[in-house]
């Protein structure tokens, strides 16, 4: 390769580098930014936006984290408490600090004082919970859109990044969801201001030794799964794929006709369907869930969970806690479905397979060989039969087959499983078997393009005869977390996160490879100024 054109790769690498949100200068690894154990789980807890719009208190707030203990689902596994839009009227102090209404936000025990958002913060911890707090990445926030209330403006974060989130930590907040009402008003970059926003977070971490997760809300828009994944060198983040699944149902209001509808549903979770960002603690976040919310049934909540399972992103639940029966908690807390969305390899499901228009067979690869999560899923309005292979989950054969909530399992087909699937409804299944054998991919000799770097590159044929390949990579790191961006067949795919371990570590990725029989490459491109020790790529 000339050296014309090998600058030009070296600058497109560069670019991509950029593009994915891997920092081009001192990462985490250098600045000694608190490493993120792993594996890295998507958050589990409730948001108040769905139910109480910008009418958010510390009296509701108490309520709500009351509730997720008393009704179980703190003991399920749901630990944060998160208070979204409204909790702050938009007023700054001379040195530009955040001033909070006293009377929205009291005191809640003696020597405390009126206006301190650390007070609803102590409570939160003294329930073993976590509290989540909000903000924009413009200068207003999305209650300057009131659906309940008055407007209130002034109430983002632009220009007080670090300020901010400082603040924040300071509380003792533990999460914090950026919007995009500000920035899509303001016609900003979403790439840009929310690296920034991460390394305000970085920033705040080492100065106070709190790291706040970092919940990007800019709706899908500008494809945030593309450079979500360790956008500003930060170790777990979650990014808003869609819309809102519905404006908020709020009780007394003149809004409180609302009601949520199954296609709502099934669009949130179509939009957040991004397998090759979704893993080691980058999580697609189809936005918060509306299990017993009005105009949900049984059938509807039960749907609803087994979708965001399989999605495997965060499980915040949008109901007021208050309200819900026996039934509703029963499917939150379902023990099974809870597991197959905190499963330790962090990957999504793909659909793998279509009977027929609107009949969907999806399978997400749970850690453990042999193991799936399947889903059959009846998008039309008549019951339809379903069979599924155990080519297609990438098994060569399926030994045992359950229902998640406890009904009949399906049929024996031969190889397979049959099953008749109610109208917009699922059969969640957990499926056990043999795993296809995989391919490792060979070491390749660097080119002239990586002469004076680390890139490590792995070539090979692959078994591809699936939408996407689940690639299991195998590595050394004794250090703090290491990043790189992957590149698939010359491609940019997405940022690798690999934590610290002793001896070899595993992430596990999804990848589109070649069709059967071409060769594939997978490189790996480690941030400037990491080496990342890649050890063997293997392809199921």
């Amino acid at each position: 390769m000339d050296r014309k054109r090998r600058t030009q790769a070296m600058a497109a690498r560069a670019a991509a580098l950029a593009l994915i949100g891997l920092p081009m200068a001192a990462s985490s690894a250098a600045t000694g930014s608190p490493a993120i154990p792993g594996p890295v789980r998507p958050p589990m807890g409730w948001s108040s936006w769905n139910s109480f719009s910008n009418t958010i208190s510390s009296a509701v707030t108490q309520q709500q984290a009351d509730a997720l203990v008393s009704t179980g689902l703190r003991r399920a596994g749901y630990q944060y408490v998160n208070i979204d839009e409204g909790w702050w009227l938009g007023t700054r102090d001379t040195a530009g600090n955040i001033v909070v209404d006293p009377k929205q936000w009291p005191a809640l025990a003696p020597g405390e004082r009126a206006g301190d958002m650390a007070n609803i913060v102590r409570y939160i911890h003294a329930k073993g919970l976590k509290a989540g707090i909000y903000t924009d990445v413009g200068l207003d926030g999305c209650s300057m859109y009131p659906d309940v209330g008055p407007a209130y403006r002034n109430v983002g974060s632009r220009s007080h990044y670090e300020q901010d989130f400082v603040q924040f930590a300071r509380w003792g907040f533990d999460y914090v969801k950026v919007d995009w009402c500000g920035g899509d008003k303001e016609n900003l970059s979403g790439q840009v201001q929310y690296a920034e926003v991460a390394r305000a977070i970085d920033r705040a971490a080492r100065l106070t030794g709190r790291r706040l997760v970092l919940s990007i809300c800019n709706w899908g828009k500008q494809s945030p799964w593309t450079w979500g994944p360790g956008v500003g060198g930060i170790d777990y983040t979650l990014w808003r794929t869609g819309g809102d699944i519905i404006p908020p149902i709020v009780t007394g209001s003149a809004n409180e006709g609302r009601r949520i509808t199954v296609d709502k549903i099934l669009k949130s979770f179509d939009d957040a369907i991004h397998p090759e960002a979704q893993h080691t603690g980058y999580f697609n976040d189809a936005d918060m869930m509306v299990v017993g919310m009005p105009g949900t049934t049984g059938q509807t909540d039960r749907l609803h969970m087994a979708l965001w399972a399989m999605a495997g992103g965060p499980l915040l639940v949008g109901a007021d806690l208050t309200k819900l029966d026996g039934a509703m908690v029963a499917t939150l807390a379902n023990e099974h479905a809870i597991a197959v969305d905190q499963d330790s390899l962090g990957l999504q499901a793909v659909k793998v397979g279509e009977v027929s228009p609107g009949l969907e067979i999806w399978s997400k690869r749970l850690d453990g060989m042999g193991r799936r999560a399947v889903l059959l899923l009846n998008r039309t309005y008549f019951p339809a039969p379903f069979r599924v292979a155990p080519g297609p989950l990438a098994l060569t054969r399926i030994a045992a087959a359950k229902d998640v909530w406890g009904g009949a399992a399906p049929r024996r087909d031969g190889a397979g499983l049959s099953a008749t699937v109610p109208a917009q409804d699922a059969l969640f299944l957990l499926v056990e078997g043999d795993d296809a054998p995989a391919t490792t991919l060979s070491r390749a000799a660097p080119d002239a393009a990586d002469a004076g770097t680390t890139r490590s590159v792995f070539t090979g044929d692959a078994r591809t005869d699936r939408p996407i390949t689940a690639l299991r990579v195998t590595y050394r790191n004794a250090g703090s977390t290491a990043h790189a961006a992957l590149f698939v067949n010359g491609e940019t795919g997405t940022a690798v996160a690999l934590p610290p371990v002793a001896g070899k570590g595993q992430v596990w990725l999804q990848a589109k490879l070649a069709k059967p029989g071409q060769p594939n490459q997978v490189a790996f491109e480690p941030a400037p100024g990491q080496a990342v020790d890649i050890v063997q790529v293997d392809a199921f």
